[in-house]
């Protein structure tokens, strides 16, 4: 906007309402480019009506009352500037200005009352406001009024709303009769109106959990509808924009919300941006569904249409799901940035619980630093200190995706993905891949749309992709399919084409994420848990292809009885239609359904891949291989007849123990019996205490009498110190 330096060159403004506020007028910057303000031009005579119109603002209704004013008499000034005052004013909101709020300064309390007109009386009242605006009736021109706004929105110093309904902490003498709402209820409610449901259907929910703190009150009914339609108002026009400038929104939203924030780092010539999102609802499941057991990250993604790439910390909840605990918005895969938020994210983690511990840690990228996860014991503060697991399903989708983009024939999409899984599976064969990968490109030369984009893309660096699966323990296929299902929620809800222009924005991702994903989730996991929301909990359910393949029967699934080629699953919801799998049992299993076909691990693939285990002819998972491998593995590296053959031996136990138990635990329907096979430990009791007297005596002397005494004359003493 260009800065006027003339009064003369600002227009008059005369909306046609009856009243108008601040955001029915086009605002115009006047003064200098060092110091200049909001201004607006209006006839005199309508101040007063612009001033009710601000009051009634229904995000944060108020009263303006004069702070401080001053008059002239015409004819006092022999020279004058063009925007000189004939009658001052400075209005300010009646919020103000008491207590600036948190991490601003605190004013300490007056000790008389200011004569001011309009001013709220009650201490409770006085929030802090910086909203306020000076009114100039115009020595040159009487009839106009200058309006000059300092501060338009009603917040305190540290920038947060201080009063009205987004004030979380507003209280005043009418809070008795507003009904209980419990964070809860308020979280249920913003996530049913983030995710699109009708206001009738959220606004039927939100009454009948009010009634069962408040009653079946008319009134509790109506406050209740109030304030349904005035959080819908207020999220519609929530923006992520808190700034022209997306690095300065940013830091203006870090300030808001540093309660949400677990990390954060601002760019400079030596440090990168990092950002690291983690709420309070997700850092209570990272705890619960985190300790003793698997975290996963879907690493970068975004890194070719987001302005910083997008890294995903996820648990696995009580169905198996993907759950997002923590956000990472960076582009530094630098093994020292990745310790500073990993061993921030650790650190509050294990302020909530000081035993907070994981089983395992899945990454999906053979490029990520691992050392922060895996650091030695002696760094057991700085790093999860874990084993680590690989997913393949990133480089599996990007193979399969692509086969299928570049390559018309179907026949052909089959051949190369079977091709490109037996090179991956030659890892373990002892074969030579370099070998593999030229048969490859010979064989299919005349394939050259994705020939060239694989020689680009993958084999520069397929050496360093296959080094780590042979290396690291796989992760299972329910894990790999749980770990895309949220990335193509992710997907879905980021790459939506009203919101293409805004990739590029930071604060866009922040808010985005904040609101919507976790509104989705945090839905999902409320409406299993407490059994509400049927369409919400079995679309939940039902979002991974592990779960949808659970939901197939065995007799749907044909297999091959020429060396299982193929195998055949029937259609659940059209009986007439069947889909056909080629290489069953592999990872690399082919499908022509029509989710396959987008590069995902679709729920054939997966049946057929489970009725592949117990077929005779068929290969175990690579999953299962792996695990194999690294046992026969532990078992050849130990001499004959040494210590070292003993460590294995027991090392080898022990996790067999802990498997077999786990096995026993999931497939058992009833706790009890499990609980009662397990050994006895015993355990000494502990004596009982009592203040001020130790928990095992001494033994007495041969003279006890004196003993006796010395008590009796101690416990006088101290009925006398009381009595003082």
């Amino acid at each position: 906007m260009e800065i006027v330096e003339s009064i003369l060159d600002i227009p008059v403004q005369d909306p046609p309402e009856e009243e108008f506020s601040s955001a029915d007028l086009i605002w115009t910057k006047f003064g200098t480019a060092e110091h200049h303000d909001d201004v607006a031009l209006i006839p005199y005579a309508r101040v007063d009506e612009f001033i009710i119109g601000e009051c009634s603002n229904v995000e944060c209704p108020t009263r303006f009352h004069i702070e401080r004013g001053r008059k002239r008499s015409m004819g006092s000034l022999k020279e004058y500037k063009s925007d000189e005052y004939l009658e001052y004013r400075l209005y300010w909101c009646s919020f103000g200005p008491e207590n600036y709020g948190e991490g601003g300064g605190v004013l300490p309390s007056r000790r008389y009352r200011l004569n001011t007109r309009n001013r709220a009386a009650r201490p409770q009242s006085m929030r802090g406001c910086t909203c306020h605006f000076v009114v100039k009736r115009l020595y040159a021109r009487p009839a106009l009024a200058l309006i000059i706004f300092n501060e338009r929105r009603h917040i305190n110093k540290s920038g947060f709303v201080c009063h009205g309904p987004l004030d979380k902490d507003a209280i005043g003498p009418g809070a008795k009769k507003i009904p209980y709402i419990s964070n809860e209820i308020q979280q249920q409610t913003m996530s049913m109106i983030y995710l699109g449901i009708p206001e009738e259907n959220v606004l039927e929910k939100h009454i009948e959990y009010v009634q069962r703190y408040g009653g079946s009150d008319a009134t509790v009914s109506t406050l209740a509808s109030q304030y349904v339609r005035k959080l819908g108002m207020i999220i519609k026009r929530s923006t992520h924009e808190l700034d022209l400038d997306d690095q300065a929104s940013i830091r203006m939203w870090v300030e808001r919300n540093k309660k949400s924030i677990f990390f954060y780092q601002d760019t400079s010539e030596t440090d990168p941006f990092i950002l690291g999102i983690q709420t309070e609802w997700q850092l209570q499941q990272l705890v619960r569904f985190g300790h003793r057991s698997l975290i996963a990250a879907d690493s970068t993604f975004g890194i070719k249409r987001l302005k910083y790439p997008l890294c995903t910390l996820l648990v696995f909840d009580s169905r198996q799901h993907a759950l997002p605990v923590a956000w990472v918005i960076t582009r530094s895969v630098a093994k020292p940035d990745v310790a500073k938020w990993m061993k921030a994210l650790l650190d509050r983690a294990r302020s909530v619980d000081p035993g907070w511990k994981i089983n395992g840690f899945v990454i999906d990228d053979a490029a990520m630093e691992i050392d922060p996860i895996r650091q030695d014991i002696f760094a057991l503060k700085d790093a999860f200190c874990c084993p680590i697991l690989f997913s393949i399903w990133r480089v599996r989708g990007s193979w399969l995706r692509n086969v299928v983009k570049k390559c018309s024939n179907i026949e052909v999409q089959r051949e190369i993905f079977k091709r490109l899984g037996e090179i991956v599976y030659s890892i373990w064969g002892g074969l030579d891949t370099s070998v593999a990968l030229e048969e490859l490109i010979l064989d299919f030369v005349d394939q050259s749309a994705f020939m060239e984009y694989f020689k680009s893309t993958w084999v520069p660096k397929i050496e360093m992709w296959l080094s780590t699966i042979k290396t690291f323990p796989l992760a299972s296929q329910e894990a790999s399919g749980a770990i895309e299902a949220y990335h193509v929620k992710l997907k879905t809800k980021l790459f939506d084409d009203s919101h293409l222009g805004a990739l590029q924005r930071v604060d866009w991702l922040v808010h985005k994420l904040t609101t919507e994903l976790h509104s989705a989730y945090w839905l999902d996991r409320y409406a299993d848990e407490s059994d509400s929301f049927q369409h919400v909990k079995e679309e939940y359910i039902a979002s991974t292809s592990w779960h949808r393949a659970l939901q197939i029967p065995d007799s749907a699934v044909t297999l091959d009885d020429k060396g299982h080629l193929f195998a055949k699953v029937a259609s659940q919801k059209d009986s007439s239609r069947t889909h056909l799998v080629w290489n069953p049992g592999s990872d690399f299993a082919f499908c022509d359904c029509a989710w396959s076909m987008q590069g995902n691990f679709c729920k054939h693939v997966i049946k057929v891949n489970m009725i592949c285990e117990n077929a005779k002819g068929c290969r175990p998972s690579m999953s299962f291989w792996s695990f194999r491998e690294i046992l026969i593995d532990l078992c050849k590296k130990p001499m004959d007849d040494s210590i070292g053959l003993d460590e294995s031996v027991a090392w080898t136990h022990q996790m067999l123990d802990q498997i077999k138990q786990l096995v026993e635990l999931n497939s058992s329907n009833d706790i009890g019996i499990v609980v009662n096979n397990m050994p006895l430990k015993w355990i000494s009791k502990k004596g009982r205490t009592f203040v001020g007297i130790p928990a095992s005596l001494p033994a007495l002397p041969s003279d006890s009498k004196t003993i006796t005494k010395n008590v009796q004359k101690s416990r006088k003493r101290k009925r006398l110190s009381r009595l003082r």
